[in-house]
Formats: C-alpha cells, structure tokens, sequence
C-alpha cells in the first residue's frame, strides 16, 4: 500500500495498573515508536473509557498522540457485543489499521482489523474466568473472522487459533512478546522498602493476578507437604483477581502478599528469590518465566506446550497439578539445589525481544492494510 500506514491501536490496558496486558500494549507502543523506519507508520492511540481519558497522554511514549471521544466502556461492550455502533473510526478518527490489542475487535467502516488474542483460556478452562470475560466465547472467533491479521504471543496459540477456528493460516502472525533490559541488571531486594523479606528465610516467588487459572492451590498443596523446616516462604506479587479464596493455613506455612508492585520492586523481588513458581494450567505465554531468566533466577513452572516454548531447556517443568513433584522441587529451590545454571538462561531470554516485537506486529499492519 502506497504511502504511510495510517494505525490506530486500542491503548485501554494502559489505564490503572498494569497487567500482563498492560505492560505488552506500553512495551510495543514504545517499541513502535522508537523504531528507525517509522516513516511506515502513522501511528495513534485511543482508549474506550470515559474517567480514564484524560491520563491517556501521559502513558504514551513520544511520538504517539492520544486521540478519542469519552464514551463510557460498558455502553460500548454492551453495542459492540450485538454486533451494532459506533464503529472505531468515530473514536479515533480515520486510519488504515485498527489495532484491538485485548481480544476484542469493535466494528469498524473502512479499517483493515488487527487483533491480537493473548491465549484461549476462555474455551480451554472457562470455569477459572470470570463471568464478565465469558464473553469472549462469542466476541473472539467473530473478530477472528473479521479481522485481516490475528496476532498471538506464541506459536502454540497460534495453532489453538488456527485449529479452533479454522482460520487461513496466512491471517494468523506470532508476535512474540519481549523482555526489557531492565531484568538483565536487576539489583537484590534492599534492606528498606524490602527488610521483610531479608529477614527471612528464602522465599519462593509467584507472578501474577491471584485468580483461578494460576494453579496457587496445588503450589500451596505442596508447601504444606514439604518437610518440617524445608519449605521456603511463598510471596504473592500481584494483584487480587476473582475466584475463591486461597486456603493459605497450615502448620509451617508462611505466605507474604504483596499485592501490586511497581516495576522497579518487582525486579527487585525477582532477583532475590530462590525460584520463580509458575504451576498454571494454562497460559498464553508466560512472562514472569523470561524475566526471571534475564534475572538468572530459577524457574519452576508447569509443563505446558506454551511454557516450553517459552522457556526452553533452562526452566524444571513440573506436573502441573502434582503437589508431590511440586514439593520435591520446592524443597530443593530452598536448599539452593536448583536444577539448572543461571548464565544460558540469561542467554536465552535475550533472544525475546520488544524490537522483534515490533518488527512483527508492523508487518502484520502493512500486510493488512494491503489486504484491506
């Protein structure tokens, strides 16, 4: 297609804390921007939300503008989820390409469709969502077939799409996510804001919402299985999401929650664990299992398809609800005894890139614009 790309990208997951989400739309943004060839593209962000608005401006990088109407996101969901008005172009004004980064693809008028779908938990196991993404049932495979390119983090939920939805192969593209230089200089927990942790014995580490689908009871199973003074402490790093709650009694146990951390604590908290314990049951791709890589620490996760994708040969897959093996490896994370050297998971979790992100996700736009 002749001239400049013309892409509007919905930036909703920027406002409030960041999520998984998040911090993929504001790390792909920055890479956009940044990238020596943005001549190609015209870029523009928007946000569905009528509070938010306003702060939209100042999570974006350089060289984006913020564009859109305050409409309030419920009233939006409801129209769009019958297929009716308004279409994206009303809110962000005219473009090429619009970009639904977070399932979702609103209708559009002339706009080429972009969307990315971060996993299909909403198909493979509903019963650990909550109600209001139970949505996505219908929303996902209608915008799937609409849209001109389907982005996924991963090869493996590029063939959960393909295979699910019967989509040309062609329209479906892998944007791998990236890991930022940060984790790779990642500094140990200090003795201020982090004192409660140095006090105490070593702590295993999880990453993430507090919701169903991350597997915390087979990991808290399995701490109440290890031997009297073997089990490390286990640190919650997340937001509280939906579900029932986490049964965290039992004798010897010692659970810390630290609800929502910034990026600079997390890091922090990372490099000083003596593993990070991944045991979903099911992701999409998995980033807590990169950055603690960058970091050199540990990684224990379960042994899901996606997470070998991501994790390579420099993590200890564990059964993903076997509270035995998760207590054996668990003990040993304690002990100091993990499984693999730091330094080639270093190496590997270079390789994941926010550039190669970029890289893909722009061709996927003029690949679409072309078919639009």
């Amino acid at each position: 297609m002749p001239g400049r790309v013309r892409v509007g990208i919905d930036a909703t997951p920027l406002l409030g804390p960041r999520t998984g989400v998040g911090r993929y739309v504001s790390a792909l943004l920055s890479a956009l921007a940044a990238h020596p060839t943005d001549d190609v593209l015209d870029l523009r962000a928007t946000a569905f939300t009528v509070r938010g608005l306003g702060g939209l401006a100042e999570a974006l990088p350089a060289g984006v503008p913020a564009v859109g109407r305050p409409v309030p996101a419920r009233l939006l969901r409801r129209s769009w989820a019958r297929g009716g008005p308004p279409a994206v172009e009303w809110l962000c004004g005219r473009v090429d390409v619009f970009h639904a980064t977070n399932f979702v693809l609103p209708p559009r008028r002339r706009a080429a469709g972009v969307l990315t779908v971060h996993d299909l938990g909403f198909l493979r196991v509903p019963e650990t969502l909550a109600a209001a993404n139970l949505v996505y049932r219908d929303l996902v495979p209608r915008g799937v077939r609409a849209a001109a390119m389907t982005l996924t983090p991963t090869h493996t939920v590029r063939e959960e799409v393909i295979a699910e939805f019967g989509v040309d192969p062609g329209r479906v593209a892998v944007t791998p996510l990236g890991v930022d230089e940060s984790w790779f200089a990642a500094p140990p927990p200090d003795d201020g804001e982090d004192a409660d942790l140095l006090a105490g014995p070593p702590y295993v580490l999880f990453v993430g919402t507090v919701e169903p689908r991350k597997g915390l009871p087979t990991l808290l199973t399995a701490l109440r299985r290890c031997a009297p003074g073997a089990a490390p402490r286990l640190v919650l790093a997340g937001p509280a999401g939906w579900g029932p709650e986490l049964d965290t009694t039992g004798s010897g146990l010692d659970v810390v929650r630290t609800g929502f951390l910034t990026d600079a604590r997390l890091r922090r908290l990372v490099a000083g664990a003596a593993a990070v314990a991944l045991p979903s049951r099911y992701e999409g791709f998995g980033l807590p299992v990169l950055e603690a890589l960058a970091g050199g620490t540990p990684v224990l996760a379960s042994d899901l398809p996606v997470l070998r994708e991501v994790g390579g040969e420099h993590v200890r897959y564990l059964p993903a609800e076997d509270p035995d093996a998760w207590a054996e490896a668990l003990t040993a994370a304690e002990a100091g005894l993990a499984s693999h050297e730091p330094a080639p998971g270093i190496s590997w979790a270079r390789r994941w890139t926010w550039g190669r992100c970029a890289d893909e996700t722009r061709s996927a736009y003029v690949t679409a614009a072309a078919a639009g």
